[in-house]
């Protein structure tokens, strides 16, 4: 008889959001990662979708405001070891927003920064990853 693993799984959602060639990154005031720059994002909450947990976290972390139906799907990260707190599965997504867009921290992030997305680099977890997609897709798109 096989015994079945059952594993936490937990669901997020990250945000790569650009404006005028530049991606908004929040640091990240808890470990881990701690210090580190990384895309808003974070749990989606039960009876949400990722995309509605991926504008929900962008405005409480960043304070900009975005209709969920803009977001486009980046795709989806799942290496088992890409968060060293246990198994995390985030939906990405990007949105392209107006260039008077401002950003100011909220929740969780001490800081917000605008990056110019070819030299967002060595973020937290496989953040960077995610903007290189994201880099990619917006080429193939514009």
């Amino acid at each position: 008889m096989m015994t079945e693993l059952v594993e936490n799984i937990r669901y997020t959602a990250d945000v790569v959001c650009i404006r005028d060639g530049e991606v908004l990154l929040i640091e990240r005031g808890w470990d881990p990662h701690k210090g580190a720059l990384a895309l808003p994002g974070g749990h989606v909450d039960p009876g949400e979708t990722s995309r509605n947990a991926a504008a929900r976290e962008l405005l409480e972390e960043t304070g900009v405001h975005v209709a969920p139906a803009d977001l486009t799907l980046i795709g989806v990260w799942d290496a088992p070891d890409r968060d060293p707190r246990g198994r995390y599965i985030t939906a990405a997504y990007a949105i392209t927003v107006p260039h008077d867009t401002v950003a100011r921290a909220g929740d969780d992030a001490t800081a917000v920064r605008w990056v110019p997305l070819t030299t967002a680099e060595e973020l937290a977890f496989d953040h960077d990853e995610i903007v290189a997609a994201a880099r990619l897709q917006t080429l193939h798109h514009s």
